[in-house]
């Protein structure tokens, strides 16, 4: 029989690629006769399933059996699933092999026949249909054949060695049963591998939060029944990582049929081993036996017998640790447990774990069903703990537990705020934070609002329909009605001041901002420095001294890996308008991946936001709109809707650079439509500069004015507009081209009397270039024109550095200096290019080509230069060094590393890496200079 021509597609089968070809490759060879085994759940049947169709489809005929538990009493009840489609072909047997297979299969009468006669008649009728087309036999679930169809099976599949007959069967490791399998090809299938198991989860669940996909991952160990499985035993809060995991995850039906009845087996001493071993989770021999003792005195660790026995468990001689089989076998066991036996389990081991606060606590929680302020306490207790290492949905699990122990009102509801707040701010679980919150009101109707309750309040407040206005009277009701004793060493004074600085900042009203400083004044012993520092950095950078930056390098320079997530994401805000972010850079993806990872999700979308507009700043386009699509997409899915505009203003920046001016006019309508009821100015400032960036891309000068001068009129920097220095080039340059010459000179005024270029290097170039704008004489234009672009680190910004090599360039053609107007105009050109920065590169294209450059037109083939990051990245391409090792040298996303070499081959002419060393030699003897 030739099976070359019915290779198996594996397509509908998620990593099995590998297995299948094997298969195929034993089944053609002169044996003819396989048996894949495999763990419960490990996918055999799947295997046989995609066998048998890709054999069907190539004409070859498929037999097929199943072995079933309530018939392996009836004799020969599998083969008569099997040959029963050939009846046809019984009459081309001789009368006696007729007769035989007629009694044998219960399809006529007589004494019962030989099984040495039946076993030939059935492989006389497979040779006599194989003439027709070969056969392929699939038998599945061979240790519930019966015995005499096994007998019979076996036979047939010893002797067709050459024959048109082949024969495959699926057996579960370790089974037994009637099939005697010696000198039989046995295929062990294997579990999934990490990368096909994830693909398989992906697939199947696309919304699973990557924390729970990590844990079902961990737990299924690439048996694909359980991939399947266990996440449809998750709530739906669960799958979101919005509430806490069950220590041992739920067993569905399927999976309960395939392990629950082998735990049920096991003596009651070896059950309450096990439950001991699945709670406690480490494995310890030392914490078993202690426990085994509290529990039952009469077990000791012995009574593991049976269950090694039946290789459940087994004892690491390593590590000295008991080890479950398979992560699901441990959750049978505490599936078989009653709930009462599970609560003595977890007293015992709290009795045991007095060097283990944590775990100890969340045993007593467990094992405790009456209050108990004791056990509330030290709850509580834990789940500060389990919050400082970043877990925050194992906190909001703690303390409310602890608020169910509490046996008083007050204490209750003060848990319960805690909760609620945490779920608010870190976890974005709104919906149970409100429930949360509901519950504070029921526990202790005399609450008051404390600060853990009203930022819930706030946090709930701000992702509907409610207002900056509303949200600032909110917590500072609770902030000066509270009892913190403004103590600055209190985290949730702190951390309320944080929330009400930036709801200040957002609102763009100096009036919100005298009772925040009245509460930072009364604060003891001091106020924490990057509280003041934020407040002025954040919100009016335009008055911050160089004492303030100072004090926010020294901060900056102070992270450390160490550095608590919320900390660096309150530095970040801080650093956004004196352009600091980029030293915080390698901070900021560790707190995303770690949000990636399920850590806050307040602290993953500021990360994220900083990154943005780094990335924008930077030219690092590309990585910004996919950043930008992941924020938007965590806000979506986690109901942080008052963060949407950051990655709708983040977006609008580069569309609207690139030219997308219709894409970019809707993000900023939309942004401002959401931000005017809700008193948001910052919002409407920012949007504000994508129209203007927009209606400059499209050449109307007239109303990019008219949206920058909206942000701070002409001639103004106006207080808590922070916004104002990142349109001040735009409302000058805009103003010089629409012959408003004096509105231009009074910006220009204005940001030299503030003193802004002290800010950072790339506010010190924009000033320079717009103050260069206005110069009446030509000569000292093209002097501060000069002094501007070869400032030390401009080029650290691509994009501002090519407007103002631009704005150069067009000065002096103008003053008819053209060969001097090329270089700078070529520069600009490259620089917009490799942006695609379309209308400013066609702008800097015309004008080369009237200064008498040489221009080449879009597409024509000229090869377009690599940005610094792209030839950074390309460097270390040519090195060998992969993808995943670039983007973690470079901060950046191992996807940006792939977009970015997708772009780089074609600029360098090759296909491939291989080629990148020659090609990045040959372009940098070939490029022109500056």
């Amino acid at each position: 029989m030739d099976l070359a021509d019915s290779r198996v597609d594996c397509a509908p089968l998620v990593g099995r690629g590998r297995d299948l070809d094997r298969i195929h490759a034993i089944l053609t060879r002169d044996n003819g006769a396989l048996l894949v085994s495999g763990q419960p759940g490990i996918g055999k049947s799947a295997v046989l399933e995609a066998v048998a169709a890709a054999t069907a489809a190539a004409g070859t005929r498929v037999l097929r059996s199943a072995g079933v538990e309530f018939e392996a009493d009836i004799s020969y009840a599998a083969l008569n699933q099997l040959v029963l489609p050939l009846r046809d072909a019984f009459d081309g047997l001789s009368p006696h092999h007729r007769e035989a297979l007629d009694v044998a299969l219960g399809l006529g009468a007589g004494a019962p026949p030989e099984r040495f006669v039946v076993c030939n008649a059935a492989l006389a009728l497979l040779r006599t249909a194989a003439v027709e087309a070969p056969l392929l036999l699939i038998v599945d679930d061979l240790p519930w054949v019966d015995r005499a169809s096994a007998a019979v099976l076996g036979f047939i599949a010893r002797r067709i060695a050459g024959e048109r007959v082949r024969f495959l069967g699926a057996t579960r490791t370790g089974a037994g049963g009637f099939f005697e399998h010696t000198a039989l090809p046995t295929y062990e299938l294997p579990s999934l591998d990490r990368e096909a198991a994830a693909r398989l989860v992906d697939t199947r669940f696309p919304d699973l939060a990557r924390p729970v996909r990590r844990r079902l991952l961990d737990t299924a160990e690439g048996n694909p029944l359980a991939l399947l499985e266990l996440p449809n035993a998750l709530r739906q809060e669960q799958r979101r990582a919005q509430e806490v995991l069950p220590v041992v995850l739920p067993l569905g039906e399927r999976l309960q049929s395939l392990f629950l009845t082998r735990v049920r087996d096991l003596p009651a001493a070896a059950r309450n081993l096990l439950l001991l071993a699945a709670l406690d989770g480490t494995g310890d021999l030392g914490v078993l036996a202690a426990a085994a003792q509290e529990l039952d005195a009469g077990i000791d660790l012995d009574d593991l017998g049976p269950a090694e026995d039946d290789q459940l468990v087994r004892v690491d001689e390593g590590t000295r640790r008991l080890v479950f089989r398979h992560p699901l076998v441990r959750a049978a066991v505490v599936e078989a447990a009653t709930s009462s036996r599970r609560r003595a389990a977890h007293g015992a081991l709290a009795s045991v774990l007095e060097d283990r606060p944590v775990q100890r606590a969340w045993h007593l929680g467990e094992a405790t069903v009456q209050p108990d302020e004791e056990v509330a306490a030290l709850l509580e207790h834990a789940a500060r703990r389990i919050l400082d290492r970043g877990d925050a949905v194992a906190a909001i699990a703690a303390l409310t537990r602890a608020a169910d122990l509490s046996p008083l009102g007050a204490a209750r509801a003060r848990r319960l705020a805690e909760a609620a707040y945490v779920g608010a701010e870190a976890v974005g679980a709104l919906n149970s934070a409100s429930a949360l919150l509901e519950n504070v009101w029921r526990a202790d109707p005399d609450h008051g609002v404390s600060l853990r309750s009203a930022g819930a309040a706030v946090q709930l407040l701000l992702n509907s329909d409610g207002d900056v206005a509303t949200a600032h009277r909110l917590l500072i009701g609770a902030v000066e009605e509270g009892d913190s004793g403004y103590d600055a060493d209190d985290p949730a004074l702190v951390d309320t001041l944080h929330f009400l600085m930036l709801l200040c900042s957002y609102s763009g009203n100096e009036e919100l901002w005298a009772p925040f400083y009245a509460a930072l004044s009364r604060l003891r012993p001091t106020d924490p420095p990057l509280l003041r520092i934020g407040a002025q950095t954040f919100s009016d950078p335009v008055r911050t001294d160089r004492a303030t930056l100072r004090r926010l390098d020294a901060i900056i320079d102070g992270v450390t890996t160490d550095t608590d997530l919320a900390e660096i994401v309150r530095i970040g805000a801080a650093a956004i308008y004196p352009d600091r972010l980029s030293a915080l850079r390698p901070a900021s993806w560790r707190v995303v991946r770690r949000g990636r990872e399920g850590g806050p999700v307040r602290r993953h979308i500021g990360a994220l936001l900083h990154l943005c507009l780094d990335d924008y700043l930077c030219g690092r386009w590309q990585e910004a709109l996919e950043l930008s699509d992941e924020g938007l997409a965590l806000c979506a899915d986690s109901g942080y809707t008052i963060c949407t505009w950051f990655f709708q203003f983040t977006k609008g920046l580069v569309v609207a650079s690139r030219g997308d001016v219709e894409q970019a006019h809707a993000l900023a309508g939309t942004m401002t439509d959401w931000a005017v009821p809700r008193g948001m100015r910052m919002t409407v400032d920012c949007a504000r500069q994508v129209h203007a960036l927009a209606d400059m891309a499209a050449g109307d000068f007239d109303r990019a004015f008219g949206h920058a001068d909206a942000v701070s009129p002409a001639g103004t920097l106006r207080r808590r507009a922070p916004h104002a220095l990142w349109v001040a080039f735009d409302l000058v340059e805009s103003a010089v081209r629409t012959d408003r010459r004096a509105e231009a000179i009074a910006h220009v005024r204005a940001l030299r009397a503030a003193d802004v270029a002290a800010l950072s290097p790339r506010i010190a170039l924009l000033v320079a270039g717009a103050e260069a704008l206005v110069a009446e004489d030509d000569r000292h234009a093209a002097r501060l024109f000069a002094q501007a672009v070869a400032a030390p680190g401009v080029e650290k910004w691509p994009f501002d550095l090519a407007r103002i090599r631009l704005a150069q360039g067009e000065q002096l053609r103008r003053a008819r200096a053209v060969s001097d107007a090329k270089g700078p105009l070529a520069a600009a050109l490259r620089a917009f290019q490799s942006l695609d920065a379309v209308p400013w590169a066609e702008r800097a294209r015309k004008e080369l080509r009237a200064a008498g450059g040489q221009v080449a037109s879009p597409g024509a083939g000229q090869a377009a230069p690599l940005t610094p990051q792209e030839r950074e990245i390309a460097e270390l391409a040519a090195t060998g060094l992969t993808n995943k090792q670039i983007a973690e040298r470079l901060f950046i996303s191992h996807r940006t590393v792939g977009a970015h070499l997708y772009q780089i081959y074609p600029k360098l002419g090759i296909a491939s890496r291989v080629a990148l060393r020659d090609a990045l030699l040959a372009q940098s003897v070939n490029e022109p200079s500056a």
